[in-house]
């Protein structure tokens, strides 16, 4: 019996636009770049972000179906979980630990028109597979949702 917990949840912004493939069965493979920034302080006392950035994988049909909405610098919230990858190359072990995406989010776009620059992937998909679409999916409105320092530490209800 494991009791073991493998559960990762990040809020970031794409750093490149996302590729998708299939397998040689036909499942949707949609790769995509996240960079996700924190605060730090340093050594003089003062605030800096730092970048951290992850590899993520996402399968299936919510893979073939959020392709098309990501695109670089649109901020996601993902929930998934840690894989890491191990083989030999040039008699030397390598490893890659790279983020199974299980659940995404959209959040904030990158405000960017969608309509130019993003690639049509249909020639990669199986015979049979629907169309793609012929127009660009409609802009995700703009939402402002403040983070915790615009709370009131008296409102806060825990």
């Amino acid at each position: 019996m494991a009791n073991d917990l493998n559960v990762i949840a990040l809020v970031g912004r794409l750093t490149r636009e996302s590729e998708l493939r299939y397998s040689s069965g036909g499942m949707a493979i949609c790769s995509f770049s996240l960079a996700v920034n924190r605060r730090k302080r340093t050594a003089d006392n003062r605030w800096e972000d730092e970048a951290n950035f992850f590899n993520c994988t996402m399968f299936g049909k919510s893979a073939e179906g959020l392709n098309q909405y990501l695109e670089k610098g649109r901020q996601v919230s993902i929930q998934g979980e840690l894989r890491q990858s191990r083989w030999e190359q040039d008699g030397q072990s390598r490893s890659r630990v790279e983020i199974v995406v299980n659940s995404l989010q959209l959040l904030a776009s990158s405000g960017g028109d969608r309509s130019e620059g993003r690639r049509n992937d249909s020639q990669a998909k199986p015979q049979g597979s629907y169309a793609p679409r012929t127009q660009a999916p409609p802009p995700m409105p703009d939402m402002d949702i403040g983070g915790p320092e615009q709370f009131d530490d008296d409102q806060i209800p825990f």
